[in-house]
């Protein structure tokens, strides 16, 4: 087969990335829309470039040098990329590929001047954009200097910032090619970006157009500020004119040169307004043809556009799909659940398929739809008091789209006799504030746990039998008595009981006593409280380890999961084992990002374990755990005779002591029960998971799959179809893994509207010092200590005294919290397991705070204000 080695623009479209790169395919796609102008021009192929790279087999060594060097080690990357670099750049071109490209160039005119233009096959692509990361030369004329400047694009493969790219988003660098665009170059009156969506806040209705003169390069390299438009069904709605002094020129003998704008033109704008809109209409038509938004480079040449680049925006948050035309109010499920990390797509079928409320999935993650319950008076009055007792942030997201005119429609209240839902979200608490009132009577907490027992024993009872396409017909019967347990209307009232008790107690203790926060303390210790027993136990099996020397030697090499079976062989290693095994017993199903059934059990990991129990047998004394609960009952007691004698001295207060102590004993008695239902649920997803993975390693065995957890990039129902037909779609599965790689990259909002608009909150307060981080406060008290930003609880290196700071914490993390003085975490409300095991073991936490773990330097000192809800970096 003879290579083509150069391809002309108006050959070529998207199903040549492979050929091309992305930007070639994008500017042949777009030559092809009617009524879009680009400049004309041809492609190097990637064959070229392979042909070319083949003539230097040292870049092989390096490539593999650099495939082994982590992405943040610079210093490697800066000298190996520029190594690689200079062998390309000294290549000659075989006489073929230069002839080619000389033949290609006179169809433009042989001195004509040409832009150069580097295309990956990585680059421009709906997950990864490239944007920046490799070379453009302006104004390259004659083929002697075009030729150069192909070697340079081929060169730029392996600048030090793609290299980095790469390295972060997990592409071998092997895999991506080079090829070049080389075009006729434009000189215009003025250039720019046109994104067809807001770039800030995701609106896909908002278009913005950046406009500067002359060449777009002032605008791109930073020289100067932009004119901004911004533009809304066909009409410019926001525009700030900047002074422009500086422009980009071509030279007549090739290059480029920066040149001084007259003052009488610095201010006038770029563009008209009717140009604007008309330039907007043209982005909305190719923004139409690829069938997501773009980041779109364009010039204007004697009043009309022509278009230079288009890519895709890969940073917006997806729009869940709603498969109406209506305005739709979604809020994250995540930001309820403790878990913002993308889930894969069979965390997000099962989940969908056991939670309460119907759930609609966008950038792999969760989100209710709230539109009804905002668009009624009522549903909106109680949706905002329970989110802003919660979650101020997702509150004032709320508020925000509320604000816009229209946007939720609204509709009467439901007439009496029906009233509004309050089942709960997501599997966490109603959406109602409004509940059946129950007696505070610890033997109802005792028969919803035993309730909950008996439902998961016949689950494993009954699922052992169950193979094949039966199993998934049984699991869709299991789903329905996982919903029926969840809302048994005694479990929700129960946990309604303890969390209205909480507010009613901060809320009357602070306008009785001018305290914040009382229950906090009041709350300290109390029964039943699953999440904070597991913190706990952790502590005993520490005993058990710390008195066995040699055990406490050989967990501390340990590196992979058979390390249990070694125990065997050691001194006093039976019991160490057997301490393990019965924590993992009642707790193994538990699991960083637990809500995602995908996600790695204790049980199946136990190895994360270890770093906690080894910090737990190095920062404290046997029997702490057993201390530990008695002195936090004993404050919260304290606390109470404290509250009660103080309101007795105040006017009717003997009737404000003793509607108080009726709080305090009805929060006491449910608040820990509130932790229950989560370890139910978990509980079961663990079960449904065993059953699956041995599903799956049957299809392995059969060939179906080459890897058990490739059902994890299936759906419940897609995994149904597989063990139905032994037939898979390998292509799908390879897409879900590259879409599930790419939304790490993405920040889930709090809140997220059908328009792209996406919302994370903000807090209304001057109540702090200049400079403190704002957050939510969950646990009173303030501390000073040490940050520890743990990102991993596998990772995890405490010593008494240390504050741990993360993104979020589920339940999994609370056996770090008892070696811990405070808490800072990024996501958080107050009813969210972190602040609930928090309060319980009496720290000091402030949640909520943006940023938190790149704000915070590991190993600063900071104090937390957990009464106020700010955190002060110290000097």
């Amino acid at each position: 087969m003879i290579e083509q080695y150069v391809w002309d623009l108006r050959e070529v479209d998207e199903k040549q990335i492979a050929v091309v790169g992305g930007k070639g395919a994008h500017l042949g796609e777009l030559s092809q829309i009617e009524g879009i102008r680009v400049p004309g021009g041809f492609c190097v192929t990637t064959d070229a470039f392979r042909r070319v790279i083949a003539e230097a087999p040292s870049i092989d060594d390096r490539l593999d040098q650099l495939s082994r060097v982590e992405p943040d080690d610079r210093e490697a990357i800066r000298t190996l990329s520029a190594q690689i670099r200079r062998t390309i750049e000294a290549i000659a071109i075989p006489d073929d590929i230069s002839a080619a490209i000389t033949r290609a160039l006179a169809q433009l005119g042989e001195q004509a001047a040409c832009a150069v233009r580097s295309s990956a096959t990585a680059e421009d692509l709906p997950t990864a954009s490239f944007a920046g990361q490799q070379d453009t030369y302006l104004n390259v004329v004659g083929p002697a200097s075009v030729l150069r400047h192909v070697s340079r694009c081929w060169a730029s493969l392996f600048t030090e910032r793609a290299v980095t790219y790469r390295q972060r988003n997990g592409i071998d660098h092997r895999t991506v090619h080079m090829a070049v665009v080389v075009q006729q170059m434009v000189f215009p009156h003025a250039a720019g970006i046109l994104f067809t969506a807001d770039p800030v806040t995701g609106n896909r209705k908002v278009a913005t157009v950046d406009a500067g003169f002359g060449l777009g390069e002032a605008l791109v390299s930073g020289l100067v500020n932009p004119d901004v438009f911004a533009v809304r069904q066909g009409e410019v709605v926001a525009k700030a004119i900047a002074a422009k002094t500086r422009a980009v020129h071509a030279l007549p003998a090739g290059g480029t040169q920066e040149v001084a704008i007259d003052p009488q033109r610095q201010e006038q704008p770029a563009l008209t307004d009717a140009q604007v809109v008309r330039l907007v209409q043209l982005g909305r038509r190719i923004e139409a043809h690829f069938g997501r938004p773009q980041d779109i480079e364009w010039c204007l040449v004697d009043d009309g556009f022509q278009i230079v680049q288009s890519r895709p925006i890969t940073t917006l948050f997806p729009v869940p799909e709603a498969g109406d035309q209506e305005n739709h109010v979604y809020v994250s499920v995540g930001h309820q659940q403790m878990m913002t990390d993308p889930m894969k797509p069979l965390g997000l079928s099962m989940w969908q398929l056991t939670a309460m409320v119907p759930m609609h999935e966008a950038g792999g993650r969760l989100f209710v739809d709230a539109t009804r319950r905002l668009a009624s008076p009522t549903g909106r009055a109680a949706l905002l008091d329970l989110m802003g007792r919660g979650d101020p942030l997702v509150r004032d997201a709320l508020e925000t789209v509320l604000s816009h005119d229209d946007f939720v429609p609204s509709l009467p209240d439901a007439p009496p006799g029906k009233p509004q839902s309050s089942r709960p979200q997501s599997g966490g608490p109603p959406a109602s504030r409004a509940s059946t009132p129950i007696a505070t009577d610890p033997a109802i907490v005792t028969q919803l746990i035993e309730r909950s027992r008996e439902s998961v024993a016949a689950l494993e009872r009954d699922i052992r039998t169950k193979t094949g396409p039966e199993l998934f017909d049984f699991l869709l019967t299991a789903f329905e008595e996982h919903k029926r347990v969840l809302s048994d209307p005694l479990n929700l009232q129960a946990i309604m009981a303890g969390m209205e008790a909480t507010w009613w107690l901060n809320d009357k203790l602070q306008e009785w006593l001018g305290e914040k926060n009382v229950a906090d303390t009041l709350t300290l210790s109390a029964p039943d409280n699953i999440t904070s027993e597991m913190g706990l136990a952790l502590l005993d099996v520490a005993d058990v380890i710390r008195a066995r020397p040699e055990v406490v030697a050989f967990l501390q090499g340990v590196e992979d999961e058979g390390f249990l079976d070694g125990l065997a062989k050691l001194a006093g290693g039976a019991e160490a084992r057997a301490a393990i095994e019965g924590y993992l017993d009642r707790y193994g199903m538990r699991c960083v990002g637990e809500i995602d059934i995908t996600r790695p059990r204790w049980r199946e990991r136990p190895s994360t374990l270890v770093p906690v129990i080894l910090d737990n047998v190095r920062n404290f004394e046997p029997g702490a755990a057993e201390r530990r609960f008695e002195q936090g009952r004993q404050k919260a007691q304290k606390k109470e005779q404290d509250v009660l004698s103080r309101l007795r001295a105040l006017p009717e207060g003997d009737q404000k002591a003793d509607e108080t102590k009726r709080m305090i004993d009805r929060v006491r008695t449910f608040i820990g029960y509130r932790e229950y239902p989560k370890y139910g649920i978990i509980s079961r997803y663990f079960v449904y998971k065993q059953a699956l993975l041995k599903e799956a390693e049957r299809l392995v065995q059969d060939d179906v799959l080459p890897e058990k957890d490739d059902i994890f990039y299936l759906t419940f129902q897609e995994l149904h179809d597989v063990v139905r037909s032994n037939q898979v779609d390998d292509q799908l599965i390879q897409q879900r893994k590259d879409a599930f790689r790419s939304y790490h990259a993405l920040t889930p909002p709090r809140v997220l509207t059908s328009d792209g608009e996406a919302l994370s909150g903000a807090y209304r307060r001057d109540d702090v010092p200049a400079g403190a981080l704002i957050g939510l406060p969950v646990s009173v008290g303030t501390i000073e200590g040490r940050a520890r930003v743990i990102l991993d609880m596998a990772q995890a290196d405490l010593q008494a005294g240390d504050i741990l700071v993360t993104t979020f914490t589920d339940p999994s993390w609370s056996p770090l919290f008892v070696g811990i003085a405070g808490l800072v975490t990024e996501v958080g409300g107050l009813m969210t397991h972190g602040a609930v095991i928090a309060r319980e073991y009496g720290l000091p936490a402030v949640v909520g705070v943006e940023q938190a773990t790149r704000l915070i330097r590991d190993g600063q000192r900071i104090r937390v204000h957990g009464t106020d809800g700010y955190v002060e970096i110290l000097p």
